[in-house]
């Protein structure tokens, strides 16, 4: 029988490679092993019975120079790539297809790279490129071999732009964990399915999901808007929401943890500590002790860089200046009729809404036809013929009326389509208590439907017609400015979104469009049918969402959302880091209405706050920087004529004074930020990075003579390109196993077009970027590994063509 020692290095069919024996233990028939696997070092605990010790074989080191030099070879190299990391401290710089900025390196490799343990915060401004920092974060912890398991929370309408972005920039794949998968996996935790996870905050928080979170380890966990995880001190009482709650599981149950927001302070000293105190429990005990490490810039948990402060290898700024205008028009004669019909309609539920307690959610619901009415006259006509439709179900008894649940900072945050969703449930919703009432607020749907039909069918819009003006006025100074022939027009509705194509068509344009009705996959098509064919695209939020389109210069704001932060939004898809133009921002804005007044006093001050304080940052954090006011309950006062207009202009009425604009930086966060950026270091980091690079000819050499080993076959294509016709089954059978799966994604069948360089990647978005990380070349030398790791220790004799050495290689 064979006699097992500790220290013995044995193999059999039980494990996938050599076993390092710890501990040996005779239990009753039964012989216990202990150890852990020689490459991958995996703990091995297994009980073998004297059958299955007949399988197993006591491994000798053989130094007697037999291996084949070439399989010993690219063992070597394998080896060599494994550990590249050690040799370029940049590497995912290197095998990424981005460009990264000075003050992104900075972020990534002079501070949050330098802990042992990440607990960081990025609070840079809109457009600095947080997405790519912690990307350039995963890539480097995943080449180190110190992050396996890694999770990323977002708002949910970022979801797709998180996909996108590790996907096409760092070739990493990450599967979204919503409802649908908890109810596809009933009695499993999804959490442990797979090891890249995107998930939204709002359903992460769910009290029947949070415990889920709560049973499962993360190597690394991002949050993104980091700041919507707020607390806040009330005298000796603290206040978590949910959102906090949430932050404070994942702050248990990972070991790196990285926030990235650029509104982290909102001029509340005790709110910021409670928020530092998710990623260092206890660090700060006080306001006063973060105020000491601002003021002694010794502050260890996170960086903030202003917009004018980053700047390129050249010193020169990454922003383009921004020129919003506003373009007033008054409604016509019949328009405000109809406005004011609507109004009288709205105001009149509104009201009876909020004497009854419970039917307050109601009356929100409600103001949904005041929203399509200020879009456009087209989208109203639609919501009053669905809302007359779900009305006259109810009358007739085939459907019941619906009681609303309404969270609104959810809403805020939902992906398009599921915010659409909510809103046609909204239109069904009334208070008719009998039959009677019920038919007599379908009388005034059916007056209210006659109207709208006549003003667009008589084309009558006063808008459309300041809208064709407008696109006149954009492709006049995109001439001016040698520009791009492109112009994107933003509305909130859908109905108003196909309503406009179909009119700009009719003037002769060329127009696409983007909504939440299509998936990331068709919008990343439309994405590249604007760059390359068409002259238009009309766009609902969901262009905020995972699409890039730096390459048009104007922007025309069709109808003006009422949270502010959407406006940010639509301004940020134009206005980011690759715009070489300077940006006009065209906002419609009909004077005589309500809403209208509120917000053109609202430009005003903008405007007057901008030119105060020396920088447009004012359009990026617009809710922020009027502080202390609620601009979405602002406008809905006006249109529900809650309030009288003297009354709410006064609010907006704010004394721009010095006191007030000291209070605007503090809530900008620039008492946080780091002004000195060291370029000439970064420059030479930089550099370095690009001469301990591993050369990609390496690489395709490498891949090329264990490809073939393999079984595999290629073929060399024009321009230094392959084709890989056919991945040989051993190949395959690696990337199929799940572990494999989870860590570097799915292996393709073949590939028409592969590079090695990084930089003809860049070139050429259509071609596969073959690198580390990516699951044909990591396949490969796993399988390399795995085949010729115990040949290659028996040794080697390799000649050297230049007669220079004379050797043996072990």
């Amino acid at each position: 029988m064979l006699t097992i020692k500790e220290g013995d290095t044995i193999k059999g069919p039980f494990w996938k490679e050599e076993v390092v024996v710890e501990k040996v233990e005779r239990i009753g028939r039964y012989v216990r092993i202990a150890g852990f696997t020689l490459r991958s070092k995996m703990y091995v605990d297994r009980l073998l019975t004297e059958e299955d010790l007949s399988l197993i074989q006591i491994s000798k080191e053989e130094f007697d120079f037999s291996a084949p030099a070439d399989k010993t070879f690219l063992r070597i190299e394998g080896l060599r790539f494994k550990y590249a990391s050690i040799f370029d401290p940049l590497l995912a710089m290197n095998v990424s297809k981005i460009d990264p900025l000075p003050f992104q390196i900075e972020a990534v490799y002079g501070y949050i790279l330098k802990r042992p343990r990440i607990r960081f915060l990025i609070a840079d401004d809109p457009g600095a490129g947080k997405t790519i920092m912690a990307g350039l974060v995963i890539k480097e912890l995943k080449l180190r071999k110190l992050a396996n398991r890694i999770l990323i929370v977002v708002p949910g309408h970022l979801k797709d732009q998180w996909r996108r972005e590790l996907k096409d920039k760092f070739d990493e794949n990450f599967v979204v964990v919503d409802r649908h998968t908890f109810n596809a996996l009933y009695g499993e935790n999804p959490w442990e399915m797979n090891n890249q996870i995107i998930t939204s905050i709002d359903f992460a928080k769910q009290e029947e999901i949070l415990p889920t979170l709560n049973s499962v380890y993360w190597d690394l966990v991002i949050v993104d808007e980091a700041h919507k995880m707020a607390a806040y001190r009330y005298g000796e009482k603290i206040s978590r929401t949910k959102r906090y709650k949430l932050g404070e599981v994942l702050s248990k149950t990972s070991n790196h943890l990285l926030f990235l927001t650029a509104t982290p302070h909102k001029g509340d000293p005790e709110n910021f500590r409670l928020f530092l105190d998710l990623l260092a429990p206890g660090f700060f005990a006080t306001p006063e002790m973060v105020e000491e490490s601002l003021k002694n810039k010794d502050n260890p948990l996170f960086i903030r860089r202003l917009k004018e402060d980053l700047k390129d290898f050249e010193g020169r700024p990454i922003f383009t200046r921004r020129f919003p205008m506003t373009l007033k028009f008054n409604l016509s004669d019949e328009e405000i009729d109809l406005y004011n019909e609507v109004s009288r309609y709205v105001v009149h539920q509104y009201n009876r809404a909020l004497r009854q307690d419970k039917k307050r959610n109601v009356a929100f619901a409600l103001v949904i036809l005041q929203r399509r009415m200020a879009s456009s006259t087209y989208a109203l006509l639609r919501s009053l013929e669905r809302r007359k439709e779900r009305l006259e179900k109810i009358l007739t008894g085939q459907e019941e009326p619906k009681e609303l649940k309404i969270d609104f900072e959810e809403l805020e945050d939902l992906e398009e389509s599921e915010r659409w969703k909510k809103e046609e449930e909204w239109e069904g919703v009334t208070l008719a208590k009998d039959p009677e009432e019920l038919r007599g607020e379908i009388e005034t749907i059916e007056r209210l439907i006659e109207k709208a039909k006549e003003i667009v069918k008589g084309e009558k819009e006063v808008k459309l017609r300041e809208l064709r003006e407008a696109i006149t006025e954009g492709f006049r100074r995109i001439k001016e400015m040698g520009g791009n022939s492109k112009i994107l027009i933003f509305t909130e509705s859908r109905d108003t979104l196909e309503y406009l194509v179909r009119k700009i068509r009719s003037w002769g344009y060329k127009v696409n469009f983007i909504h939440g009705g299509m998936s990331l996959e068709e919008r990343i098509k439309a994405e590249k049918v604007f760059r390359d064919e068409t002259e238009i695209m009309v766009a609902t939020e969901a262009a905020g969402e995972g699409i890039n389109l730096q390459f048009c210069h104007i922007m025309i704001n069709y109808d003006i959302p009422w949270n502010p932060n959407r406006l940010e939004q639509r301004m940020g898809r134009i206005h980011r880091y690759g715009q070489q133009k300077d940006v006009y921002i065209f906002n419609l804005v009909a004077a005589n209405t309500r809403e209208g007044e509120v917000l053109l006093r609202l430009f005003d001050k903008l405007d007057e706050i901008k030119s105060k304080l020396g920088s447009d940052r004012v359009f990026d954090v617009i809710g922020d920087v009027l502080y202390g006011k609620n601009l979405y309950q602002l406008i809905l006062d006006a249109a529900m004529n809650a309030k009288s207009m003297d009354e709410i202009l006064k609010e907006l009425d704010i004394r721009v004074d010095e006191n007030y604009i000291s209070k605007i930086k503090n809530i900008l966060g620039e008492s946080l930020a780091t002004r000195y950026i060291d370029y000439t270091k970064i420059k030479e980091m930089a550099e370095k990075a690009k001469e301990n690079r591993l050369i990609p000819e390496y690489v395709e050499e490498l891949f090329k003579k264990a490809f073939k080993m393999a079984g595999g076959r290629y073929r060399e294509l024009k321009e230094g390109f392959l084709a890989i016709d056919s991945i040989p089954y051993e190949i395959r059978k690696i990337a199929e196993e799940t572990t494999f799966k989870n860590r570097f994604g799915i292996l393709m069948k073949r590939y028409p077009k592969v590079t090695f360089d990084k930089e003809v990647a860049f070139k050429h978005p259509e071609v596969e970027f073959l690198s580390f990380g990516h699951p044909l070349l990591e396949a490969l030398l796993e399988w390399v590994e795995r085949n010729f790791s115990d040949l290659a220790r028996r040794g080697a004799v390799f000649k050297d063509p230049s007669g220079v050495y004379n050797g043996l290689i072990w």
